[in-house]
């Protein structure tokens, strides 16, 4: 085998050790999500922790329950900053401020909004 094929494999089998799927809820054998990744750490937190229904949807959000119309939606943000200007722009009617976060309430529960803003907040 030659060098540069050598190293291309050494750089592939690294590359697949560090990978996950989209649907991942963090959880690594249990030593829980990287705490960088606050939309892992949150969707640990409500799925594991409180255990409520949700999963990853798209780049940047989670889709809590079943019902995508109106289960509450939660989209993460670099920034509070970048969250706060979406809404201050008219871009998230009905959604509540939590951080880097935008929660999409749409018809959850007072008790439902409670255990996920409580994710939400200890990020």
């Amino acid at each position: 085998m030659t060098r540069l094929a050598t190293t291309l494999l050494a750089c592939a089998c690294l590359a697949a050790a560090g990978c996950g799927s989209d649907d991942d809820t963090g959880d690594s054998g249990g030593a829980g999500p990287d705490p960088n990744d606050k939309r892992a750490v949150a969707l640990d937190c409500i799925v594991n922790g409180k255990g409520i229904p949700a999963e990853l949807s798209g780049e940047n959000a989670i889709q809590v329950g079943d019902d995508p119309e109106a289960d509450p939606r939660i989209e993460f943000y670099v920034s509070t900053g970048e969250a706060e200007g979406r809404q201050f722009h008219g871009n998230a009617q009905g959604a509540e401020h939590i951080g880097q976060t935008l929660l999409f309430v749409r018809e959850g529960s007072d008790d439902l909004l409670e255990e996920i803003e409580g994710c939400l907040q200890d990020l």
